[in-house]
């Protein structure tokens, strides 16, 4: 169940980052062409979040069941000297946990707002912020510090 979750995890970290770039788009270029916040619009800031939730749902329970989590937990003085195993058991669930909430509260601002100019400007800016946090801590394959694959294989047996 672990590696299977750990697959679903990876390939979701691309829907959310698919599903902000093309929000950003929409919310950027309405809000420079000071456009009609359409009901697209809003079914795509929508769909964003609930990506974004559903990703977070997966590695929450990632999280409790992974053997890495465990030993972090069960050597904490020791772990947290290791950078991969530090990495993981604080950094990156904690600035992801902080990038779904900045991407929440940003939605959910945007909605509120009454003049399309300030929908879009609003959900621009939050998802930003948003998108950066998550840049910064995905343990991308090409990093020095903490890597991992881009796409994980799911194993079948």
């Amino acid at each position: 169940m672990y590696a299977t979750l750990l697959a679903t995890h990876s390939i979701v970290r691309w829907l959310v980052l698919a599903s902000l770039c093309f929000a950003l788009y929409r919310a950027y270029k309405g809000w420079v062409s000071q456009s009609t916040f359409s009901e697209f619009d809003n079914t795509v800031r929508h769909t964003t979040v609930t990506i974004a939730h559903i990703q977070l749902l997966i590695g929450l329970w990632l999280y409790f069941i992974s053997p890495l989590i465990t030993y972090f937990f069960q050597n904490f003085g020791e772990a947290v000297h290791q950078r991969e195993i530090r990495f993981f058991g604080m950094e990156h669930s904690s600035m992801m946990f902080i990038a779904i909430l900045i991407i929440t509260i940003g939605s959910a601002k945007a909605k509120r707002k009454a003049a399309d100019k300030e929908k879009f400007k609003t959900m621009a800016l939050w998802f930003t912020a948003g998108l950066l946090f998550i840049l910064l801590n995905i343990p991308w394959a090409f990093s020095p510090l903490t890597s991992r694959p881009n796409f994980r294989a799911f194993n079948l047996f």
